[in-house]
C-alpha cells in the first residue's frame, strides 16, 4: 500500500471523528439462490452457489464475499453456508461459496495439497470472474474460518485487483509451525488427515456420481497425509503458498480465540502488517464468535457487515476509529473442558497492550520460581514419552486438570501472590538444556495453581530440539552438551488471583499432540548463570479500556430439509479414553467422533476413530490408527466410503499405510492402497 494511501487513511481517520458514523447496512433484501459454474483457464468448471440479494433496483450494482473451501457447499457446509452468507446477502452482498476444484460439486481432480498453487490461481480466476458479473460493483471482499480464513490471507498477499478486503477467522499463515501436521515444529497426526484423506475420494451432492472420469480421479489421489509425512522441516514446500507477510496491502479484519490453535497470526500481524488491521480476539475455540464452545459468545456478521460496507461500498461505518484491537481478559476459571462462559472483560487494546511491562521469572533450586537472580543449580528429568494426554491434541480447548502431565515433569512454582497479575501477549522463555540422546523435544506449560491445588493450563508450547536454530536445517544435539533455547509461548490472557501461583512446567513429552522421540533419556535444565532459565509474561494491568458494546448473537438461519440427527453438529470434539498398562509400560488415547444429517436426497452418518499408542520403554515403536466412515443413504442405494490410516515408527522411519475404498450396497467397487516407508528427519 503506497505512503499517500496511508496518509490519506491516517487524515480520513482523523476528520471522521467529526461526523457521525453510518449505521450498517440494513436487511432490505431478499435472499436468492443461485447454482452455477465458474469456467477455469484450462477447461475446468468451479461450482458455485451465489446468495444474491433478491430484486435489486434496475442498475443497481453491489459486491461479491467470497468464501472459497474443499468442505462441500452443497451437503457438509451447506447449513452453516446458508446461516453466513444468507444474513449477508441480506444486506447488499452477493455471497459465493465456491467449492474448490476436485473437491464437492466442482470439476478436476483434487490438488497434491492444501493451499496449492492450483488453488490459489484458480481463486485468482473466480475473484475476476465474480468482479465482472453483470450484478457486480467491481469489489471482492474474501472471507472464512479455517481454511477460508488461510486462503483469505493467502489470496491477500497475491493482491489480484478486484480484491479490497478480507476477513479472516481462526486462522494463520504460518503452515509448518502453526497448521496441524508440525505443531511446534513437532509430528503430529489427528482426525484432520483422516477427513480430508477420506474427502479426496467423494464426488459431489446430490448425484454422487460413480463415472469413472467423476470417481477415478478422486479416489484414486493421492493422500495428502503422506505428502505432509515427506516434509519434516520448513523450507520450500511449507513456505510455497506464502508470501512475506510484511507485504500484505489489503486491509484485514482479523478473529481469533483464545482457545483456538492458531491465534498467534494475529498478534504477528498487527506488529508486521503496514495495511489497515482490525483484531477481536475472543474466549472462543476453532470456531465463529456465535458458534464457539467457549463464551460469551457474541455476533460476528453485523461486525464483516460494518468492515465490508466500508472497503466494498464506501459507506463510512466508523471502523477505522474502532479500537485496533478488541481482546477478551480471561479470569482464572477451574480446569475443565465442558461447554461453558469464561470468566473476564472485553478491553479495548493497542498492540502491544499499552502499560506492558516485562515481568522476569527465574527457575530456581528446589523448583521454586521467583523475580530473584538464579541460583546455580541443574534439575533432572527422566523422559516418559507418554505424558501429556491431559494437554490436549493442540494449543487450544479448555483442559482438564494438569496434575497427572505435572507428574511426569519438572515443576517450578512462584510463591503465593500478593496481588492479582494480569499478562496479555505472547511469553518468552529461555531455558539452558541438555540431553543424553541425540534428539529431544522439549515442552514448556504456563499454569495457575488454585489454593486448592487445581491446575489449569493458561498457555504453553513446544521446541523440536533439533530445530534450535533452524526449523529449515535442524541438526542433531550432541549428548551432553549444554543448548540455550528460547521460545514464544502461545498468545495468553489472564489474570491469576491473588492468592494463587505461577507455575511453569518442563516435559520432553506431549502425547499424543506430538509424535514421541525416539530414544530414551534423560535430560537437564541449568539453572543460574548468565543464560539464566527463565520465563518473561508479558505483564499489564489488570483492567484495560472497555471497547465500544457487543452485540449478543442473532438467530442463525438454517435452510429447509437439512436436520441433524441426534444432535447432528460436527464429529470434533468427541470423546476420549485413556488406558494404561502399567505392567508393561504402554499407554493407549482412543478418541472418537460421529455426526449424522438428514438432507432432501438421504440420510449421511460420518464416524471416525484414532488409537494413539507409545511404548515408555521404547519410544521408537510408536504408533496411530485411524478409521474414518461415510455412510451416504440415497434413495435407491447405499455409498460408503472407508479411510484406514496407519502410521508407525522405529528409531528411524515411518512406516506409513493408508487405503481408501468405496462400497456401493455393501460391496467394494474400489480401493486402493498407498505404503512406504518414510526416513525420520529429526523427529
Amino acid at each position: 500500500m503506497s505512503i499517500r494511501f496511508l496518509a490519506l487513511w491516517a487524515l480520513s481517520a482523523a476528520l471522521s471523528i467529526a461526523y457521525a458514523a453510518l449505521p450498517p447496512s440494513a436487511p432490505t433484501y431478499g435472499v436468492r439462490l443461485e447454482k452455477s459454474w465458474i469456467p477455469m483457464k484450462d477447461g475446468v468448471r468451479l461450482a458455485v452457489t451465489l446468495y444474491r440479494p433478491a430484486k435489486l433496483k434496475s442498475g443497481e450494482r453491489v459486491p461479491a464475499l467470497l468464501e472459497y473451501l474443499p468442505y462441500r457447499k452443497d451437503d457438509d457446509e451447506a447449513a452453516r453456508d446458508y446461516g453466513t452468507h444468507a444474513y449477508f446477502a441480506k444486506r447488499g452482498f452477493v455471497g459465493a461459496r465456491v467449492d474448490i476444484r476436485g473437491f464437492g460439486a466442482s470439476e478436476g481432480t483434487p490438488p497434491e495439497r492444501e493451499y496449492s498453487a492450483q488453488e490459489q490461481q484458480d481463486a485468482e480466476e473466480v475473484i475476476a470472474w465474480l468482479a465482472h458479473q453483470p450484478w457486480s460493483n467491481g469489489k471482492v471482499g474474501m472471507l472464512g474460518i479455517s481454511w477460508g480464513g488461510f486462503n483469505s490471507i493467502q489470496m491477500a498477499l497475491r493482491k489480484p485487483p478486484a480484491l479490497k478486503a478480507i476477513l479472516a477467522v481462526a486462522a494463520t499463515e504460518e503452515l509448518f509451525k502453526e497448521d496441524v501436521h508440525y505443531i511446534d515444529g513437532v509430528f503430529h497426526v489427528d482426525e484432520f488427515e483422516l477427513t480430508m484423506d477420506l474427502d479426496q475420494g467423494r464426488p459431489g451432492a446430490p448425484d454422487f456420481s460413480l463415472d469413472e472420469t467423476v470417481i477415478g480421479p478422486r479416489m484414486d489421489s493421492a493422500p495428502w497425509s503422506l505428502n505432509y509425512m515427506k516434509h519434516q522441516r520448513d523450507g520450500a514446500f511449507w513456505r510455497a503458498p506464502l508470501r512475506p507477510i510484511g507485504t500484505l496491502q489489503v486491509p484485514a479484519f482479523l478473529i481469533g480465540g483464545m482457545q483456538d490453535g492458531y491465534r498467534d497470526s494475529i498478534p504477528r500481524m498487527l506488529e508486521k502488517v503496514k495495511a489497515p488491521v482490525k483484531a477481536w480476539i475472543g474466549p472462543w475455540n476453532h470456531g465463529f464468535p456465535n458458534g464457539s464452545d467457549y463464551g460469551p459468545s457474541c455476533e460476528w456478521r453485523d461486525q464483516a457487515v460494518r468492515w465490508f460496507d466500508y472497503w466494498l461500498k464506501g459507506r463510512d461505518t466508523g471502523v477505522l476509529e474502532d479500537p485496533r484491537v478488541v481482546i477478551y481478559q480471561q479470569h482464572w476459571h477451574a480446569p475443565e473442558s465442558q461447554s461453558q462462559d469464561i470468566p473476564g472483560e472485553w478491553r479495548a487494546e493497542t498492540w502491544p497492550p499499552a502499560g506492558t511491562t516485562p515481568m522476569t521469572l527465574y527457575l530456581q533450586p528446589e523448583h521454586r520460581l521467583t523475580a530473584d537472580s538464579a541460583a546455580a543449580g541443574r534439575d533432572l528429568l527422566r523422559y516418559v514419552p507418554s505424558t501429556g494426554v491431559e494437554a490436549g491434541f493442540w494449543w487450544g480447548e479448555l483442559l482438564t486438570d494438569q496434575r497427572p502431565v505435572d507428574a511426569f515433569s519438572l515443576l517450578y512454582d512462584s510463591p503465593a501472590l500478593d496481588d492479582e497479575v494480569a499478562i496479555l501477549g505472547l511469553p518468552h522463555v529461555n531455558l539452558q538444556v541438555a540431553a543424553d540422546a541425540r534428539l529431544a523435544d522439549w515442552f514448556v506449560r504456563l499454569s495457575d495453581v488454585a489454593p486448592d491445588g487445581r491446575v489449569t493450563l493458561v498457555t504453553g508450547a513446544g521446541i523440536n530440539g533439533a530445530q534450535r536454530d533452524s526449523m529449515a536445517a535442524p541438526k542433531d544435539l550432541v549428548p551432553g552438551q549444554v543448548y540455550p533455547l528460547s521460545l514464544d509461548l502461545h498468545l495468553a490472557s489472564w489474570v491469576f488471583p491473588k492468592g494463587h501461583r505461577i507455575r511453569i512446567a518442563l516435559s520432553n513429552a506431549l502425547w499424543p499432540m506430538n509424535w514421541p522421540t525416539p530414544y530414551p533419556m534423560t535430560t537437564s535444565v541449568m539453572l543460574g548463570g548468565d543464560a539464566a532459565s527463565r520465563v518473561t509474561l508479558p505483564r499489564v494491568p489488570v483492567h484495560g479500556p472497555a471497547p465500544p458494546a457487543i452485540a449478543a448473537p442473532e438467530p442463525v438461519e438454517v435452510p429447509a430439509g437439512i436436520t441433524g440427527i441426534g444432535g447432528g453438529g460436527a464429529a470434533w470434539p468427541g470423546e476420549w479414553t485413556v488406558l494404561r498398562d502399567e505392567a508393561g509400560q504402554r499407554s493407549t488415547v482412543i478418541w472418537q467422533g460421529k455426526t449424522a444429517v438428514s438432507y432432501p436426497w438421504g440420510r449421511f452418518d460420518h464416524s471416525e476413530k484414532l488409537t494413539y499408542d507409545v511404548d515408555d520403554a521404547h519410544p521408537e515403536v510408536a504408533r496411530v490408527q485411524g478409521d474414518s466412515e461415510y455412510i451416504q443413504a440415497l434413495k435407491d442405494h447405499v455409498l460408503t466410503w472407508r479411510g484406514r490410516l496407519d502410521v508407525s515408527s522405529n528409531a528411524h522411519t515411518f512406516f506409513y499405510k493408508y487405503t481408501r475404498t468405496l462400497l456401493r450396497d455393501g460391496e467394494v467397487i474400489r480401493t486402493k492402497t498407498w505404503k512406504e516407508p518414510i526416513p525420520r528427519d529429526h523427529q
